[in-house]
Order: C-alpha cells, then sequence, then structure tokens
C-alpha cells in the first residue's frame, strides 16, 4: 500500500513563499521521480516540477513556475519539497504530490494553495 502525503499549503499574498513537503511510504514498488503537478478551477491539470531519483537528480520545470521555483528531495525520508517564491495569483490551484515510475504512476490527495491581496 503507497501512500502519498503533502502539507505545507495555504493562502498567501502576490509575492510570497510557501514550500511544499511531500512523504512517500509503503511498498513502493519503483520510486524513479517525485514531483508536483497543479490543477486550477477549470483549467487542465499541469506538471509543476518534478526530480528524478536516480542519477545526476535531474530536475524539469514547467514554463511558468521557472526561475521561481525550487524542488529538492530528501532521499533517507523519500521526502520532496516544492519551494515557491515570487508567488502570483495565477499560481492559485490544488498541488498534487506525484511518485513512481513516470508522473501519475501515484498521487497524492492535493494540498490547496491560494495567492490573493
Amino acid at each position: 500500500h503507497v501512500q502519498v502525503m503533502e502539507s505545507g499549503g495555504g493562502s498567501v499574498q502576490p509575492g510570497g513563499s510557501l514550500r511544499l513537503s511531500c512523504a512517500a511510504s509503503g511498498a513502493i514498488p519503483v520510486l524513479q521521480i517525485m514531483g508536483w503537478s497543479r490543477q486550477a478551477p477549470g483549467k487542465a491539470r499541469e506538471l509543476v516540477a518534478v526530480i528524478f531519483t536516480t542519477g545526476t537528480g535531474r530536475t524539469i520545470y514547467g514554463d511558468p513556475v521557472k526561475g521561481r521555483f525550487t524542488i529538492s528531495r530528501d532521499s533517507a525520508s523519500n521526502t520532496a519539497y516544492l519551494q515557491m517564491n515570487n508567488l502570483k495569483p495565477e499560481d492559485t490551484a490544488v498541488y498534487y504530490c506525484t511518485i513512481g515510475r513516470y508522473v501519475g504512476d501515484y498521487w497524492g490527495q492535493g494540498t490547496q494553495v491560494t495567492v490573493s491581496s
């Protein structure tokens, strides 16, 4: 049974920062990636960031968050972090953690991030 637990969402003013955490546990068959996607009301889910757990730990970012968000990982605890700086109202969404062999292999329940003045 695989568990994916997000935490750290909340409300912040434009220009502010938040850090999301994602803890993976249980009998994970293959842990090749950890990452985040988000979904705003009325919009499709979009990739935010991914980090590979093998090799050089390569990272991939969606264009809207490049230069503002940073993904990192603690391999000892199977926890991923998403540091979000200079937040904008368009970053408002439910953020979902994903882990496994590929994006979408396993999902968390999501955590709400709201950016508003």
